[in-house]
């Protein structure tokens, strides 16, 4: 502050801040996600799903990380593509 160096950027509608600096607010946090992620059935902060929609990565390669995953989250990727 001293330097001027601080700025503030205001998060909009759709951010969450979550502090995490207790294992009581971490605990806090991770049900957070968790009860998110289930209720709107979306992965909160999904690399590959990021990659994807930024044009980073293809449909194909997405498929092909997918099936790297034999879990729900693999799933989740195979859903992606076909959303």
């Amino acid at each position: 502050m001293k330097r001027k160096e601080l700025s503030v950027k205001l998060l909009g509608r759709g951010n969450t801040w979550l502090d995490t600096g207790t294992h009581e607010t971490l605990v806090d946090a991770a049900m957070f996600v968790r009860m998110t992620e289930q209720r709107q059935g979306l992965k909160i902060a999904c690399p590959e799903e990021i990659a994807y929609r930024m044009g980073f990565i293809n449909e194909d390669s997405l498929l092909a990380i997918s099936k790297e995953y034999n879990n729900e989250y693999g799933n989740y990727l195979i859903k992606i593509v076909k959303s």
